[in-house]
């Protein structure tokens, strides 16, 4: 949990010497916000990621925010995909008519082979049908393949948009620009089109239900002349694709550099508290309390409950395939401090954070 704030910790220890509560010095400090729930690429532990059945389902659950990874088409509308290569969570391998289309790209330093959405029109696109990216892990998923298409950024914003009129709830959207200097460079930005949708859905505040994330750094930079939403420095371990350490990213003096464009960090959850290779955990690093002492709200990812990816004391069982104790997890990183979540299945969350939830 985040700390008081010192004008709340000098209050209480003034009471605890018997001495009277100190003046105010100022208009009273708004309590901190409370951690909030992302739901990754929808409820992507309980339906096939990026559908809207999986948005949907992620709200059901308690969701605050669903996010799409969005990538451009040949005819520049953007759609959510966890990759521009979409022969893992698509059925267009079986669709004979775009055999053709099959080719091999290099992507940040990395040759993929397979179908991408920016050789295909949206309506082409609109013919094929999602399914499960981890169908030996998520086997249940598999029963949802062929039941939903590719949704549009449009179609998610009047999704979330449907949702907050429906629940009185405030649903937002936490869009991850995938390779920006990848579709800059094909002719393809993302941004722009991002952005235009967002006025139309008239989210252009800094208020607005809306972060964009980005591992990237200079489409970051960019985007904060040309818009007041939140934007998110997503870090990693290693280099970013334009080229800047995330190791450098992650000291006092970086932290204060991302500053400068981002209103938040969204950290390898091992960055906030490390684990070893079987899965034991470490202590927290220092990492949130130097973004918060940079001014930077901390999310991160990703959480799922499957034994597979649990750190070793949540695990239920020897099967990776059972789910273990995911709210249990998540609570360690709400108590170092977090200002949010990242959960493939945001009901556990909801149960990590409870009972200010229920």
């Amino acid at each position: 949990m985040r700390g008081l704030p010192i004008a709340g910790v000098l209050i209480l220890m003034s009471q605890a010497v018997g001495a009277g509560p100190l003046p105010p010095s100022g208009p009273p400090l708004p309590p901190p916000a409370a951690p909030i729930i992302i739901a990754h690429r929808g409820a992507s532990a309980d339906r096939p990621e990026h559908t809207l059945a999986a948005y949907a389902l992620a709200i059901e659950q308690g969701a605050d925010f669903v996010e799409p990874d969005l990538v451009p088409t040949k005819d520049h509308r953007l759609v959510a995909r966890h990759e521009n290569e979409i022969s893992g969570t698509t059925d267009v391998g079986a669709h004979p008519e775009f055999a053709g289309r099959k080719t091999t790209k290099t992507i940040d330093g990395e040759s993929v082979t397979g179908w991408f959405t920016e050789d295909f029109t949206l309506a082409e696109l609109k013919t094929l049908r999602a399914r499960e990216r981890l169908p030996q892990l998520r086997t249940a998923n598999v029963a949802f393949d062929g039941q939903e298409a590719i949704p549009t950024l449009e179609e998610i914003i009047a999704l979330a948009k449907a949702a907050s009129a429906r629940t009185g709830r405030t649903i937002g959207i936490y869009p991850e620009t995938k390779h920006p200097s990848y579709f800059r460079a094909a002719g393809l930005p993302i941004e722009p089109v991002l952005l235009a949708a967002l006025q139309v859905a008239g989210w252009t505040r800094a208020d607005s239900p809306v972060f964009i994330q980005s591992f990237e750094t200079g489409n970051l930079k960019a985007l904060r002349g040309e818009t007041k939403v939140r934007l998110i420095q997503l870090i990693d371990k290693g280099i970013s694709a334009d080229g800047v350490s995330y190791a450098a990213m992650i000291t006092p003096a970086g932290l204060k550099a991302v500053a400068a464009y981002a209103d938040g960090i969204g950290p390898a959850r091992d960055l906030v508290i490390p684990r070893d290779a079987a899965g034991v955990l470490g202590s927290p690093t220092t990492l949130v309390a130097d973004a918060h002492a940079a001014g930077l709200q901390v999310h991160p990812w990703t959480f799922r409950p499957e034994n597979f990816f649990l750190a070793a004391p949540f695990r239920k069982g020897v099967n990776p395939l059972d789910r273990g104790d995911a709210a249990g997890e998540i609570r360690l990183w709400l108590e170092a401090g977090v200002d949010g979540v990242f959960s493939d299945r945001p009901a556990a969350a909801v149960e990590a954070m409870s009972p200010a939830r229920r």
